[in-house]
């Protein structure tokens, strides 16, 4: 669809058209369609990368590409996607793709030390590219008598693609033990479409904190509403605490979270907030389909923001993230009525009086071990440093 422009351009790259995308089958069957139509290069970075149906899918869209002599670079997170067989990997590398693990500090089977590469990423010949919250696994996706856990991804037609297309480069050029990635010569093709677009990250060592600024700004500016979709809710204690200004404000926030956590520890977690977020009037929904895995957040009608970030520390310090922000009122007013269908449909509310009523003592104290156990297991697993004078 045709964008029109909303505000001025500022940090945005302005020609763009962006397609919302509800996770599932939709998603990768995009996959397809991008990988299929890529004339130069592809760069496709993940964090969880199943050899199953839909691994094995995207791997033969990613090989066709290679084979028609399409530069591909696949660039995995090392501890969430080490189960890939080495038979897999050849098989890959083989039919012409470029291949190799994001790595941490330190790994094991069961736990890693360092950061981990968790954005989601499909950029093909800087033109079209693809972010959202979705893995390459079956549990992504629509399968039969399984449906997809609910996610969100954004196609973006346009000049954001090709920022995003350096961005993979460089990300692919920090390996220390690869070849460097040779698609830098994208042909240029002109959009004129008008849509403003930004890409956010956030990446703790190399001092970005893009994405918890624009939550920031969602919480600082809005004026009416914001509604926040997130899997794993613990934020950090100033963000929440900016949620709880806007709150006073006036600002009508709603959280739509997980009822059913692929990680239970999480979710008792969670609900250990929903005290705070009621005293505040904050509005608290939980998605009774599968599994709510989906990250995004819509202020003001006018303003969303789409990618692999959750609301919490592993996000904000010990992960590399990616989100896009859209400045746009027909786009983030798409997005809105898809989102509050899910809740109409497929939430309930949770309210204060039956949340009270159902925890007693032992439960309230069992929620607030699981929210100190989660945030003393951050610190003791996920090792970190600030280079504050270092850019990438």
């Amino acid at each position: 669809m045709a964008i029109r422009k909303t505000e001025k351009a500022g940090p945005y790259t302005i020609h763009n058209t962006v397609k919302i995308i509800r996770g599932g089958a939709a998603y990768y069957s995009c996959i397809d369609e991008i990988a299929a139509s890529a004339t130069y290069s592809l760069h496709f970075q993940t964090y969880i990368f199943d050899e199953d149906e839909t691994g094995r899918r995207v791997a033969d869209a990613l090989m066709g590409a290679a084979r028609r002599g399409v530069l591909v670079y696949l660039l995995l997170d090392a501890y969430a996607s080490q189960r890939l067989s080495s038979i897999f990997i050849a098989t890959i590398k083989e039919a012409g793709v470029h291949f190799r693990y994001f790595e941490p500090f330190f790994k094991s089977r069961n736990y890693y030390f360092g950061r981990r590469l968790h954005h989601k990423v499909l950029v093909a010949d800087g033109s079209v590219c693809l972010v959202g919250g979705l893995n390459v696994s079956n549990r992504y996706n629509d399968m039969p008598g399984a449906p997809a856990w609910l996610d969100w991804a954004l196609q973006v037609n346009g000049d954001v693609a090709a920022e995003l297309d350096r961005v993979c480069i460089r990300m692919w050029n920090r390996g220390l033990f690869t070849s460097k990635c040779l698609a830098t010569q994208n042909p240029k093709i002109e959009h004129k479409e008008h849509c403003l677009v930004r890409i956010r990250r956030n990446d703790w060592v190399y001092n970005r904190t893009e994405i918890t600024k624009s939550y920031y700004e969602i919480f600082g500016k809005a004026t009416e509403d914001v509604i926040i979709m997130t899997s794993y809710f613990w934020p950090a204690r100033r963000l929440l605490k900016s949620m709880e200004v806007a709150a006073r404000r006036g600002v009508q926030i709603s959280v739509v979270l997980t009822g059913n956590a692929d990680v239970p520890l999480a979710k008792y977690a969670e609900r250990y907030l929903y005290n705070r977020l009621f005293r505040n009037k904050i509005s608290i929904y939980e998605y009774t389909g599968n599994v709510l895995h989906g990250k995004l957040a819509i202020r003001d009608h006018e303003w969303l923001t789409v990618g692999s970030y959750n609301l919490n520390n592993i996000s904000a310090f010990a992960s590399v993230e990616l989100n896009l922000d859209v400045a746009d009122n027909t786009v983030a007013a798409a997005l809105r009525k898809l989102v509050t269908n899910v809740i109409a449909q497929e939430c309930r509310q949770i309210k204060r009086d039956d949340f009270t009523a159902s925890g007693n003592i032992v439960k309230r104290f069992f929620y607030f071990l699981s929210y100190t156990s989660i945030q003393a297991l951050f610190f003791l697993f996920t090792f970190y440093f600030s280079q504050r004078k270092r850019r990438s």
